[in-house]
């Protein structure tokens, strides 16, 4: 890893690299090249903006950056760890200590609270050994988080009983709650409308800022990619 600049200023070493990344598909007899040699360094705090067309792979791109995909060939490296070489329980246990994931449909699991939603990454750390925490201990920090993203008054409302930008704001609150090394957004505030994706936007800024950790958005769009450090056009499967 090596430290490089951003806007002037001089970043820690990266969080989370990728080098040479491919990614294809079979379809029929036809194959399919989504990603064609793609390398990448998130580097600590920093905020960037994938953007593309449809169908472009910058989606592709976070969920194999997230280990939640596997590349046909190439490396991915989580604080200097290769992910693509571990086995998925492995996986999941790093995603847990490291990463937070925000996406477009806010994912809460229906039959429980804004709080039990929040509080989910830290019971799995619990029980996968990486994290000693009380059940008091975890409440307490699932509630702290929802206040941060102004929902102090929902903590035991279920994702039914929530607006669209609340819902929302509960999956920023649990992708955060962990205090992850970098999160991982696809394309977060898509089914909100302006004003309510502005807001969750500059929520999403704020708490980046607050905790430190990087930030990685894909999205169509312009407005808010414009509001990142950095921002990288996918087409053809290369970085433009």
């Amino acid at each position: 890893m090596h430290s490089g600049t951003t806007n002037g200023v001089r970043l820690m070493s990266a969080v989370l690299q990728c080098r040479d990344l491919t990614k294809s598909f079979e379809q029929g007899e036809q194959r399919v090249e989504v990603l064609r040699g793609i390398s990448l360094d998130i580097h600590k705090g920093e905020t960037l903006a994938i953007v593309g067309a449809s169908g472009s792979g910058k989606s592709t791109l976070l969920h194999i950056l997230g280990g939640l995909d596997a590349p046909t060939s190439g490396e991915v490296s989580l604080l200097g760890e290769r992910m693509d070489q571990q086995s998925a329980v492995a996986q999941g246990a790093r995603r847990n200590e490291a990463l937070g994931f925000v996406y477009q449909f806010h994912h809460l699991l229906g039959e429980f609270t804004a709080l039990e939603n929040v509080a989910m990454p830290l019971w799995i750390g619990v029980q996968l050994g990486k994290r000693s925490l009380s059940e008091q201990q975890i409440h307490r920090e699932a509630a702290d988080m929802l206040g941060e993203v102004g929902l102090s008054h929902r903590l035991t409302h279920k994702p039914g009983e929530l607006s669209g930008g609340e819902r929302q704001r509960v999956a920023v609150a649990r992708a955060l709650v962990t205090r992850p090394t970098c999160v991982l957004a696809d394309e977060p505030t898509g089914n909100l409308d302006r004003a309510t994706a502005d807001g969750v936007f500059d929520l999403i800024l704020r708490l980046n800022a607050k905790i430190g950790t990087a930030l990685v958005m894909v999205t169509h769009d312009p407005t808010l990619a414009a509001k990142m450090q950095r921002t990288l056009t996918i087409s053809d499967g290369l970085i433009q």
